[in-house]
């Protein structure tokens, strides 16, 4: 079976060493190359001893955009410059793997998921929690009805970043709920749906260069039910973090680290399902980071090649971002 040969366009995002490394492991996949449109950052990585070594680098971005055999592009470029990109990337008519979050323009990501739609392309947003078994038992549990009414979700995704990340992001309104919220709104609204209203609040805490946000908390409300997700840059590592959903009937809390996410604390009200009433620990074999950059590309690759749909509508890519927006007051 001939390989589906991909590129990868930047290399700043924070995963883009991860997305390459599994583009690499992946025996579908034949890497063409890299680009990468800073000299200076494409010399370093040239002389690393990392994944990005041995790759062979695009001398310009036509090279990689013209070149007919390559099918598919992952977008890595950091937050300022992914979109773009991505935009570059659809309108030469390649399938995209965007890493989060898809900038900060929302006509402008309209336009690129209208123009990957009349060219049949595929866009899938790395939202490497999609594939983390934890989640996915904690979503199909809430979804199913299985604890009942939905009532409430709770999120903590909480880093420690340098203050030259903190500078670097400081040009996006939101700070670091817009580098990473959209990972936990990702579950919330494949929960829950469109919120009918967004509150934040986005401080500055921790002395972090003006305007970036560094300690936020953001809630949604829905019909009938609330989210709540707090996110800051100033948590002492190891960060603590948590994912809890409570229905009428049960709860299920994902047990920190949830990554590799090993545990979930599920209450229900009634047996069920094979569990009886009371709390339960429910063992879960989990996946690292790395391995759930590969089940994305695994994903990736079986839509682009007809095996299956996407794992999640475009217009729940589309909501994921103006819901992200509506949090950080771009729209």
């Amino acid at each position: 079976m001939a390989k589906i040969r991909m590129a990868q366009y930047g290399t700043k995002h924070g995963h883009a060493r991860g997305k390459l490394q599994a583009m690499l492991n992946n025996p579908q996949v034949e890497v063409a190359g890299v680009y990468e449109p800073d000299t200076d950052r494409r010399k370093q990585l040239q002389s690393s001893e990392n994944a990005f070594k041995d790759v062979y680098f695009y001398s310009d971005s036509e090279e990689m955009l013209t070149d007919d055999s390559v099918i598919a592009i992952a977008s890595e470029g950091n937050n300022v410059e992914s979109l773009d990109q991505t935009e570059e990337i659809v309108n030469a008519g390649k399938h995209v793997w965007y890493d989060k979050p898809a900038g900060e323009n929302w006509e402008q990501w309209q336009r690129v998921i209208e123009t990957a739609q009349q060219k049949s392309l595929h866009v899938q947003l790395g939202y490497m929690l999609r594939y983390h078994s934890s989640f996915k038992q904690v979503t199909e549990w809430a979804r199913s009805g299985f604890l009942g009414d939905v009532f409430s979700v709770r999120a903590h995704m909480s880093t420690n970043i340098s203050k030259e990340s903190r500078t670097r992001e400081s040009v996006h309104l939101g700070g670091i709920f817009f580098d990473l919220g959209g990972h936990v709104l990702d579950q919330v609204l494949w929960i829950l749906g469109r919120p009918e209203k967004v509150t934040s609040f986005l401080r500055n805490d921790g002395g972090s260069l003006e305007p970036f946000k560094d300690n936020t908390l953001t809630v949604y409300e829905f019909e009938k039910a609330m989210a709540f997700i707090s996110i800051s840059a100033l948590e002492p590592r190891p960060v603590a973090r948590r994912f809890e959903v409570y229905g009428t009937e049960g709860s299920a809390i994902i047990v920190e680290p949830f990554e590799p996410g090993l545990t979930i604390r599920l209450s229900l009200q009634t047996a069920k399902n094979g569990y009886t009433e009371g709390k339960h620990i429910v063992k879960i074999d989990g996946e690292s980071r790395q391995r759930t950059y590969e089940l994305e590309l695994d994903a990736f690759l079986a839509t682009i090649a007809g095996e299956q749909p996407p794992d999640r509508p475009i217009s729940h890519e589309l909501l994921v971002q103006e819901t992200l927006l509506r949090a950080t007051g771009a729209i």
